[in-house]
C-alpha cells in the first residue's frame, strides 16, 4: 500500500491497543480519526456495562455505522479503531468502504488481562475479555492488512505500520 490518504481499521479485542495506535497512525498520517466504540448505540453500551457480550445482532448495526463513517471519509483518507473481531465483519466494512486496510493488533491474552483491569473511565469488563478472544478471528491471507506485535514500544508499532503502508519492510507481515 503506498497511498497517502488510506483507509485504515485498527483492530483486535479490548486492550490490545486500538485506541491509542489509531490515534496516532492518524496524527502520523494526517488524516482524521475516530474510536468505533463512540459509535456504539447507549443499548450496546449499557450491555457492555452490565458485563454482558455484544451478539451479532448488536455488533451488525454498529459496524453499518463504523462503516458509513468511513465512507464518509474515503476521499480525505482516515483511521477508526474497531474491533472487527470476525471475518465477515471485516467483509462488511470492507462493502461500505472499499480498499480499507486492516491492522491487527496482537498481545497476548495476560497482557490484555493486565490493560485492561489497570485502565480506567472505559466501558469494557475484563469479564468480556474470553468471549472476545473466542470470536476473534484473526486476519486471513486473503485480507488486506497485517497483523502487529503490539506488546512493543507504541512508537515503534507506528513505524511499523507505517513502513509497511509505503511499500517498505518493518517488524510486521503484509498479508
Amino acid at each position: 500500500m503506498t497511498t497517502s490518504r488510506p483507509l485504515i481499521a485498527v483492530m483486535g479485542v479490548s486492550g490490545s491497543g486500538k485506541t491509542t495506535v489509531g490515534r496516532l497512525l492518524a496524527n502520523a498520517l494526517g488524516v482524521a480519526y475516530t474510536d468505533g466504540d463512540d459509535l456504539h448505540p447507549a443499548a450496546n453500551i449499557a450491555k457492555m456495562t452490565s458485563g454482558i457480550p455484544l451478539d451479532d445482532a448488536d455488533r451488525l448495526p454498529w459496524l453499518d455505522a463504523v462503516g458509513r463513517w468511513l465512507a464518509d471519509h474515503g476521499d480525505r483518507g482516515a483511521v477508526v479503531s474497531c474491533s472487527a473481531l470476525k471475518y465477515e465483519y471485516r467483509d462488511r466494512l470492507r462493502a461500505a468502504a472499499p480498499g480499507l486496510y486492516f491492522v491487527a493488533l496482537d498481545v497476548p491474552r495476560a497482557e490484555l488481562i493486565h490493560r485492561i483491569a489497570t485502565r480506567t473511565g472505559h466501558f469494557m469488563h475484563v469479564e468480556l475479555l474470553d468471549s472476545q478472544l473466542a470470536t476473534l478471528q484473526p486476519l486471513a491471507a486473503r485480507e488486506y492488512g497485517h497483523t502487529v506485535d503490539a506488546t512493543r514500544d507504541l512508537d515503534t508499532v507506528v513505524h511499523d505500520v507505517l513502513a509497511v503502508l509505503r511499500g517498505g519492510s518493518a517488524g510486521t507481515q503484509p498479508r
